[in-house]
């Protein structure tokens, strides 16, 4: 399996993406001449390249070279349909106006530090979906390819794009297929997306279509997001390993104005900070799940008529003991623990008396 992905990565890439029959002139609305310049000869493909250097710069694992050789068939067929590749500065390409993404401030994202050092060394392989910015002249927008966008941004090198005029829910649909695709969004990073495109006025099939998701699905989603607020989401980040359930819970637990005040006691706290984001959330659920355990009962001491308490009685749950202190004489011990019988008996007697 693992051979065969390989080899029909080889053919795509080794040999370039030359479209299957001439490629068509683009209308001058998606891509003005003032504003975006062709690449030089031989961008519009894919450059020659080995299957063992996209192994060694990217380090694809075999789910990686299925998502590359995808989108080298997507490539070929917009190439074939008429659509060519522009080379544009980042600082002229805006995000999407939907967020849908969480990061962590001072937290390097390992994929991203991997997609800078594979395009520093290879070259941008695939090229991002850009649409004319609806109000700003001369800027651009992107439907999906942020990464890579910013990864060019870091390595201060042009972006390999095409431009193609999208109206919001095309680039909407757009954005939400790269992250099914290429890297999934976390259970509350999808959550939070769909709560952003609900609040600007997206048809709801609109947003589970971007999500791929069902009608129910995406109920649950927005109930989740609904229930934690904001600024603690934000603080946890995107927790790729928590799941629907464990963030319910949490959104339990938040509904106490109280434990919000906890909740941001631990969030500022040094462990939490240098914390990874699946670790976050574990140190935050973990904090505010024992504060809502209560607090054990306190025993009942029984003191001599010198005040030193000789016994202790302790109710936990349905259980109750009498525990004596160490130095008790252990004939006192005897003594009671007969007394004690004794005094049961006639307890049980004097209710059954009091049934009849």
């Amino acid at each position: 399996m693992a051979g065969s992905r390989k080899n029909e990565l080889r053919a795509l890439f080794g040999g370039g993406l030359a479209p299957t029959e001439p490629a068509r002139a683009p209308e001058t609305k998606s891509m003005p001449e003032a504003e975006a310049k062709p690449a030089p000869a031989g961008e519009g493909a894919l450059p020659p390249r080995s299957a063992s250097g996209a192994v060694k710069a990217m380090g694809l694992s075999l789910g990686a070279m299925t998502r590359e050789v995808e989108e080298a068939r997507a490539l070929r067929q917009a190439l074939s349909e008429g659509e060519r590749v522009v080379t544009i500065h980042p600082d002229r390409i805006d995000s999407s106006f939907i967020e849908d993404r969480l990061m962590l401030d001072g937290h390097e994202d390992g994929d991203f530090a991997a997609l800078v050092d594979s395009i520093r060394e290879s070259g941008q392989q695939v090229p991002v979906l850009l649409r004319p910015h609806p109000e700003k002249q001369g800027r651009y927008q992107t439907a999906y390819g942020h990464r890579r966008v910013k990864a060019a941004a870091r390595l201060g090198i042009e972006v390999k794009a095409i431009v193609r005029p999208l109206s919001d829910d095309e680039l909407v649909l757009a954005q939400g297929k790269e992250n099914a695709e290429r890297r999934n969004l976390s259970f509350i990073e999808r959550g939070l997306f769909a709560r952003n495109l609900v609040s600007l006025g997206f048809d709801r099939k609109v947003v589970g279509d971007a999500l791929a998701v069902q009608k129910s699905e995406l109920s649950r989603l927005l109930q989740v997001v609904e229930s934690v607020p904001e600024r603690f989401i934000r603080a946890v980040g995107p927790a790729p390993k928590v799941g629907r359930e464990r963030w319910m819970k949490l959104g339990e637990i938040l509904t106490r104005e109280a434990k919000q005040h906890i909740a941001t006691d631990v969030i500022h706290t040094e462990r939490f900070k240098v914390a990874d984001s699946d670790s976050r959330f574990q140190i935050l659920f973990a904090r505010l799940d024992a504060s809502m355990k209560p607090e054990p009962a306190k025993p009942q001491e029984l003191k001599d008529r010198k005040g030193q308490v000789f016994a202790r009685v302790r109710r936990e749950g349905k259980t109750k003991r009498i525990e004596f202190a160490a130095d008790v004489d252990a004939a006192f011990v005897d003594e009671a623990a007969a007394l004690l019988a004794a005094r049961y008996e006639e307890f049980l007697t004097g209710r059954s008396a009091g049934k009849s």
